[in-house]
Parts: C-alpha cells; structure tokens; sequence
C-alpha cells in the first residue's frame, strides 16, 4: 500500500511540472496563459510560439505520461500500479499543484501512458490523429476521435481488461476537457491550427 502510494504522489508531481508555461516563460519570455486559449499545453504553444516549441513542449508532456507509467512498473511492478501512475500524471497535468489546480487538457501525457501500456494502440490512435489534424485544422477534433478509438482499439488487440477499462476512462476525461471545443466546433466557431501567431 505504501508504495502504490508512493507511486501515486510521484507520478502526480511529475505530471503537475507545467513544461509549457516553464519553457514559454525562460526560453521565449511568454506567458502562454496570456495567449490563445490561455492552455499551457502544446497546441497552444504550436499556435503561440512556432512549431518548434510546440513540438518540444509536445514531447515533454508526452514524457511525463512515460515517467509516470514506468514508476508504477519499477517501484511496484504490476499492472494496476503502472495504471494508477499514468493516471495521476494525466491528473497532475490537468491540475497542476504548481498553477492552484489548473492546468492543460491532458491529450499528451495521456498518449505517454498509452505507449507506455499499449504501442500497437497508440501508433494508430496518432496516426488517425495525425490524418484529422492535417486535413481539417482542428486538433481538437482529432483529439476526440483519437481518444474515443483508444479503447476500442485495446480491445480489438486484445489488451488486458485492466488496459481497456484504463482506456475508457482516458477517453471520457480526455473528451470531458474538451467539452468547449466540442460546443465552439458544433457552432462553427473552433480555430484551426496555425504556428507561431501570437498577437
């Protein structure tokens, strides 16, 4: 118990370190809360600081879903806890202790866990990502999809239960942070990705 515990608080402190905002305010001297959709996360940086440091802050959060995943795998060493240390990084992500509880949208670090506990699943969840972004604009959109196929692609590869029941909850939470850009895409009034213009 104590060290499924233990998991839990590390992986929560990993996912709470706010890349894009660190990183926007040392490197590029930008506040990333002030622009855009005032996310820290990577599509925010990609609209407000260039392509270059999206990507970077992309992989970073993604890094973090990774250390989270791993913890559980060498502290404790079963499933469950490599479950459990993945979803308290996408939690910690979300709501950082670093930023009084708000934080990004989770789509990255959440898409870490998933290579770390699935990597069948998630090349093709990024690849229809990938084709959705590139042909409509709209990373939100491609977003959802992505995350909804998430467990349903667990279970056509036949994953652990524990894995698909994880998946499940990832799309919903996934899809629960975007429920603004669902209603501004139903209304026509979603932005489609653009890099490096900030005003």
């Amino acid at each position: 118990m104590i060290e499924i515990f233990l998991v839990c608080a590390l992986s929560y402190l990993v996912g709470s370190i706010p890349n894009g905002l660190v990183l926007g305010k040392l490197v590029w001297h930008v506040d990333l809360r002030e622009y855009g959709s005032h996310n820290i996360g990577a599509t925010n940086a990609w609209r407000t600081l260039g392509k270059g440091p999206g990507f970077l802050i992309f992989v970073l959060d993604l890094l973090k879903g990774i250390i989270g995943v791993w913890l559980g795998m060498y502290i404790v060493g079963n499933p469950v806890a490599m479950i459990l240390g993945g979803i308290f990084t996408i939690v910690g992500h979300s709501w950082s202790l670093f930023l009084k509880f708000k934080g990004g949208k989770g789509v990255a670090t959440g898409l870490g866990v998933i290579a770390m506990l699935m990597p069948k699943v998630t090349i093709l969840v990024f690849i229809v990502w990938f084709v959705i972004v590139y042909v409509t604009k709209y990373v939100s959109l491609g977003s959802i999809i992505a995350a909804a196929l998430v467990p349903i692609f667990a279970w056509f590869f036949d994953n652990p239960v524990e894995y698909i029941v994880f998946g499940m909850i990832a799309a919903i939470f996934v899809i629960y942070r975007h429920k603004t850009n669902i209603q501004r895409l139903l209304a026509g009034q979603e932005s489609r990705i653009k890099a490096g213009h900030r005003p």
